[in-house]
């Protein structure tokens, strides 16, 4: 059996097996790692690329849905001699935030996180996604004076889109410790 093939039915079965979690395999490889084979799956939310637009933050896939995830993965892989004969060590990890945005449902998915999408033969925008549909996006995009205007793109537009990592959280006030250079703070 082909690698491809191999891979594509795994998928496929994981798929089936995943559902009542109401996950989807995001990404699945099968690699060699000498006498081994290392199978390493992505899961992530069930959000369909369809529907009515999402306007309303998705909650994070949690360790605890990773690891019913892999049980329930390692359980079908047995079951259904997914890999023959060969010994393999099972990764399940969901994806991280330094995957890129490529379908609606990974912005669906991100609704009010930063995001920094390069524009097909434009420029690039940074914004907070507001909300997203089967045919694009919108961002809350703060100018440079603080302004904000609402923008919206199609998936067409899109080049390359990334969520942008934020070290606060959004409304949320400075704290009244100043931390200096060696790490340890002071009451302001």
């Amino acid at each position: 059996m082909s690698t491809s093939v191999r891979t594509e039915r795994i998928a496929q079965e994981l798929s089936d097996r995943l559902t009542p979690l109401h996950l989807r395999v995001e990404d699945l490889t099968v690699a060699p790692a000498g006498r081994r084979r290392i199978v390493r799956v992505l899961v992530d939310r069930d959000i369909p690329d369809d529907g009515p637009a999402t306007t309303t933050p998705t909650a994070p896939v949690d360790l605890d849905l990773v690891a019913d995830a892999t049980r329930v993965i390692g359980t079908a892989m047995d079951e259904a001699d997914l890999m023959g004969d060969a010994a393999y060590v099972l990764e399940v990890s969901s994806p991280g935030t330094d995957r890129p945005l490529t379908s609606p449902r990974h912005f669906r998915r991100n609704v009010g996180r930063l995001v920094r999408i390069v524009r097909e033969g434009g420029e690039p925008v940074e914004g907070r996604i507001v909300s997203a549909d089967a045919d694009g996006v919108s961002l809350l995009v703060t100018g440079p004076k603080g302004a904000t205007t609402e923008t919206t793109l199609t998936y067409a537009e899109c080049g390359r889109a990334d969520i942008q990592v934020e070290f606060s959280k959004v409304g949320k006030e400075t704290s009244d410790t100043n931390v200096d250079e060696d790490g340890e703070g002071d009451e302001a």
